[in-house]
């Protein structure tokens, strides 16, 4: 799928706008298991290289021309296509003076077992290299690249306990007999956290909210990996882009660069839990629809929002809401789920009014890592597909609207292109 602008923008200022795609069928077992329980090869995720006190010779610790790891610890999420999905970020770093070209990317479980497998241009739409602004596999000298992955099982029984990756690398120039022209390097061995995901009520009531922008495809959302404080963070991992369709399935109705065009501008947003607000802001006005804002800060990117603490290191993050507080909410006011928070608005980062949503693991928007997050009750609608999406977002429809699979659901998470309908309180 080629490499198309979206509308909904993320609230991230570095966004990379990369086509999803989907990748091939798991190959056989590879080799030279990664035994559950027993010490993987050293690698960078891991903190390897310090000793360990055991006696090892040189030949036991693989050289590594490229080293990596992952942003955060992998957690899985039971989504609408039936499916677990595991979304995560891997940072690959080349440390040599030679290009290097990924042309495998093998997700392997505990027992070295192949999960999700990418070869060859496969790979491209899943990474970004530093300094490009095209996806791309060939990593340059002292350059780093981030690759999106997203392994999924048939449920959270079939989780693994590990996740490993066997990466080959084509190397120009090689040397050898240390670096050849082709290398397989066993990087980022990690854990897996087993924690069910959080469950929540949903943020809007009504019929027909597309989910137009999340996981667990490349979207704006999940390439918004952002460098705050010195370090990478993916707080858009599970984030949603909510507008709500009509029957003829649009959400404009008139001129795009009007507010009146969109019905569901002022739609009452709601708490997802109980809690308190930790942060909000108010006072940012509304942007005209229809052309990205120029001009923002960092702070402004989510405009006017809500920050609120749902407890176990958890918060919840309402963005583009209405200026003026018309909720009359307060910082420290606990929430219940349910409470209507707010007017879905269209400020800062944005470009038509939406609802963006996500849940994190500390109260800084941009500064944190998504959480998995399953409402705990709602109808999927349908979906619609990519190109349907990419032909018709700037016009705002009409989308057609695929039926074959719709009905009640529970405590499963709505992935990116679902229609879904929200009962609300």
């Amino acid at each position: 799928m080629t490499r198309r602008p979206l509308l909904l923008i993320p609230i991230a200022a570095a966004a990379l706008l990369l086509a999803a795609c989907t990748p091939s069928s798991a190959p056989e077992p590879a080799a030279d298991p990664v035994a559950e329980g027993s010490t993987p090869p050293p690698d960078a995720a891991s903190g390897d290289g310090e000793g360990s006190g055991d006696a090892t010779s040189a030949s036991d610790d693989p050289f590594t021309p490229v080293i990596a790891r992952v942003l955060s610890t992998p957690r899985p999420v039971p989504t609408t296509d039936g499916l677990v999905h595991i979304a995560y970020e891997l940072y690959l770093s080349n440390v040599t003076t030679q290009t290097a070209t990924i042309e495998t990317i093998d997700v392997l479980d505990g027992k070295g077992r192949s999960l999700e497998r990418l070869d060859g241009d496969e790979v491209v739409p899943w990474v970004h290299v530093s300094g490009t602004t095209e996806p791309g596999r060939v990593i340059g000298a002292g350059q780093g690249a981030l690759v999106w992955l997203d392994v999924t099982v048939e449920s959270m029984d079939d989780v693994p306990a590990k996740l490993a990756h066997d990466v080959t690398f084509g190397f120009d120039p090689g040397a050898p007999p240390i670096i050849t022209p082709e290398m397989t390097e066993r990087l980022a061995s990690t854990p897996v956290d087993h924690q069910a995901p959080v469950v929540i009520a949903p943020p809007l009531r009504g019929d027909g909210w597309l989910n137009g922008n999340s996981c667990c495809a490349v979207t704006p959302h999940r390439g918004a990996v952002n460098p705050i404080g010195g370090s990478y963070h993916a707080p858009e991992r599970y984030a949603i882009d909510y507008v709500q369709l009509d029957s003829n399935g649009s959400f404009v109705t008139g001129p795009v660069d009007e507010l009146s065009s969109y019905p569901y501008f002022g739609a009452d947003i709601l708490a997802v839990g109980d809690g308190p607000i930790v942060s909000m802001r108010f006072d940012l006005p509304e942007q005209r629809p229809g052309a990205n804002p120029t001009g923002l800060t960092v702070d402004e990117y989510g405009g006017n929002h809500i920050v609120q603490q749902l407890g176990d290191g958890v918060y919840a993050f309402y963005a583009h809401l209405q200026p003026g507080n018309p909720a009359g909410v307060e910082v420290g006011q606990r929430l219940s789920t349910g409470d209507v928070i707010g007017l879905l608005g269209n400020t800062g980062n944005t470009d038509s009014p939406h609802l963006h949503f996500h849940l994190m693991d500390s109260p800084s928007p941009l500064g944190s890592n998504g959480v998995p997050f399953v409402y705990d009750d709602f109808r999927l609608a349908g979906e619609i597909t990519a190109d349907d999406l990419f032909a018709n977002l700037t016009a705002g429809g009409p989308f057609e609207i695929a039926t074959g699979d719709r009905g009640e659901r529970e405590d499963l998470y709505p992935l990116w292109l679902t229609v879904t309908d929200y009962a609300g309180p």
